[in-house]
């Protein structure tokens, strides 16, 4: 596939925007492990190649084993999630797919059990990020497999 949208050069504010987004979250008191595996989760869900891409290399530069990423697909089957992590991937998959099921009370009511509101609402904006995020490079026609992460093993 070409790359059709090069927002770099032709509207750079897009990226302006989003990389304001991604400044807060990266000051967010939720665990980057944790961000990029719900990054990681959304561009699944929405198929962008480009940004699965970018969130396995950050997550395995962040020390994430080959079995976690590998299984994130089925992570309601798998034992390596902790309780905390399947409340934010819940919440993921519910906020991904808002308009099948408008982020039902059942899947929200369990984050409190292991985030507080500012960590709630930063997960939340996580989630809405990269589903922009993805859009934008589904767009754009972001060739995958070029990311090189800058993030070291913490």
């Amino acid at each position: 596939m070409m790359p059709r949208i090069h927002y770099a050069k032709h509207a750079p504010g897009v990226y302006d925007a989003m990389d304001a987004l991604d400044t807060y979250l990266n000051a967010s008191p939720v665990e980057q492990k944790l961000l990029h595996l719900i990054r990681l989760r959304a561009s699944q869900i929405n198929g962008c190649a480009y940004c699965i891409d970018m969130h396995w290399k950050d997550l395995k530069a962040l020390g994430d084993s080959d079995q976690r990423l590998y299984g994130l697909d089925a992570w309601r089957e798998a034992p390596y999630y902790s309780d905390a992590e399947r409340a934010a991937l819940a919440w993921t998959e519910s906020v991904t797919f808002i308009a099948e099921g408008q982020a039902p009370d059942s899947v929200f009511g369990e984050l409190p059990k292991y985030f507080n509101e500012r960590e709630i609402g930063d997960i939340t904006l996580a989630i809405s990020t990269i589903n922009a995020w993805n859009r934008l490079s589904i767009a754009a026609r972001l060739t995958p497999g070029t990311y090189k992460s800058s993030l070291g093993a913490k």
